[in-house]
Formats: C-alpha cells, structure tokens, sequence
C-alpha cells in the first residue's frame, strides 16, 4: 500500500499575500538611511485588520527595524564622542550591513512561507 507525496509546506498566509509581507521585510533595506521602520509600519496600518498573516509579518519586521533604529541612534552619539568616535561610526556601518542582510534573509523565508524571526529585536509592536 502506498501513500500519496506530502503535500507543499503550509503557509503563512494567502498567496496575494506574501508580496506584502515581504515588502515589510525588504524595508529594511532603507535602514542606513532612518526609514526602515516606515514601510513596515505602512504595511501593519495597513494590513492589521485585513489579513492577520501580513500584520504578523509587518509587526516583526517593524519591531526589528526600530530596534536597528535605536541602536543606529545609540553608535551615531558614541560617534560623536571624541576617542569613541571611530567605533561609533563603524558599529553604525555594522548595523546597516546587519539589517541589509537580515533583512534580505527574513524577506527570502517569508517568500518560502516560513515566518521571519529576527535575532535581538524588541518587542514594541505586536
């Protein structure tokens, strides 16, 4: 007796969907530049009400990016300190490079349909 192939991962929402929930995550692209957060954050106002999988995806996506932002804010003052200068500077650089990577990463996962997790986000939305 033989049983049918195991059917396609289940995923994380509609297929319409997933463009927007990896718009979210692409967003992150723009973090260098102070506006990561603001695609997330237009994707979960948005789609919080309208598909729970999309705000799901927006609300990680947001909370990752305001943490970068935080911690973009944080290097850019110790870079402005005199001897602490150099690595505020290169920890911001770090973290651009960082959110441009996982970014990409968390846009790749959800387009697979495995939800995105971010490593060291806080959580501020959900």
């Amino acid at each position: 007796m033989s049983y049918p192939p195991p059917g396609p991962p289940a995923s994380s929402g509609t297929p319409s969907s997933t463009p927007w929930a990896v718009l979210a995550h692409l967003g992150g692209i723009l973090a260098y530049f102070w506006a990561g957060w603001v695609v997330a954050l237009v994707v979960w106002l948005v789609h919080r009400e309208r598909d729970h999988a999309v705000a799901r995806e927006a609300a990680v996506a947001l909370n990752f990016q305001l943490t970068v932002l935080v911690a973009l804010v944080a290097a850019r003052i110790v870079g402005e300190i005199p001897l602490l200068g150099f690595v505020g500077w290169v920890a911001a650089v770090a973290l651009g490079i960082a959110s441009l990577v996982l970014s990409v990463m968390a846009a790749v996962a959800v387009n697979a349909g495995r939800p995105a997790r971010y490593p060291l986000s806080l959580e501020l939305v959900r």
